[in-house]
């Protein structure tokens, strides 16, 4: 949204962390955490990011949590200016954008991206539900890397096969690097995760999934229990049967207490 001529964009807060899912676990980021998602998954860590908040967070010192607060929306060069003064030399790996979801802030993205990445230098990756490829489609010519998720039904309460699937197609047929990840409980449908598989394979067996088992989430209303070990492998096995790539990486950050 644009206060004056200055593209604006609704946050949550800025700071720096350690990666702790998918292909870039344990890598150092600076984390842009937007706010808005148009999903309600049952396991959402983040529900805090469905709505608008009156101030977002910005870490002044990379890794201290000395936050200062700031009014959303944020103009573009403010964002600028603070993620800027996070990239101190050879610190970070890449840039995450992360939610909520993202890609509801595509007209901010494409104005936004391309500075951002001329600013800093650094890689940009975008955390994605994998749900909206007409969004995808205009932010890709900016972007390093797409995590993109696979809502299973039986765990998320979210239908979305047409529009993974085309966003899938949309990720691998420009050059940036793609993964897709699965969250799955004790209540995860096999049939589904063979579903996944099949889509993931139909666009390319070589994509690499993770599945991750669900963290518990204090204040979600929903129960949640993480899948048993035997569950695990066999639910690597058989998606394994069409992908080469199954990796099980649990969120490896809240275990050394990077929330």
């Amino acid at each position: 949204m644009p206060c004056g001529t200055q593209p604006t964009a609704r946050l949550i807060e800025v700071f720096s962390a350690i990666q702790g899912e998918g292909l870039n676990v344990g890598t150092r980021q600076i984390f842009i955490r937007f706010a808005l998602c148009d999903l309600r998954c049952h396991f959402c860590d983040s529900f805090h990011t469905w709505a608008v908040p009156p101030q977002c967070q910005v870490e002044q010192t990379p890794g201290k949590r000395d936050f200062e607060t700031y009014p959303n929306p944020v103009p573009l060069r403010s964002l600028l200016k603070w993620v800027n003064r996070q990239n101190q030399h050879r610190l970070h790996d890449s840039i995450s954008l992360t939610g909520g979801e993202p890609l509801l802030h595509t007209p901010f993205l494409v104005e936004f991206l391309p500075e951002l990445g001329q600013l800093t230098g650094l890689p940009i990756y975008l955390e994605t539900g994998g749900h909206r490829p007409e969004e995808i489609a205009r932010v890709l010519p900016y972007l390093d890397s797409v995590g993109m998720d696979i809502k299973l039904p039986s765990v998320s309460g979210e239908n979305r096969w047409a529009a993974h699937r085309e966003f899938l197609n949309l990720c691998h047929n420009s050059s940036v690097e793609v993964f897709v990840k699965l969250i799955i409980d004790c209540q995860t449908d096999p049939t589904e995760l063979e579903q996944s598989a099949d889509l993931v394979a139909a666009v390319s067996p070589e994509i690499p999934v993770f599945l991750q088992p669900v963290t518990p989430v204090e204040g979600s209303g929903q129960p949640i229990v993480a899948p048993t070990p035997e569950q695990v492998l066999a639910w690597q096995a058989l998606m394994k049967r069409s992908v080469k790539q199954v990796r099980v990486i649990p969120q490896t950050h809240k275990m050394i207490g990077q929330l």
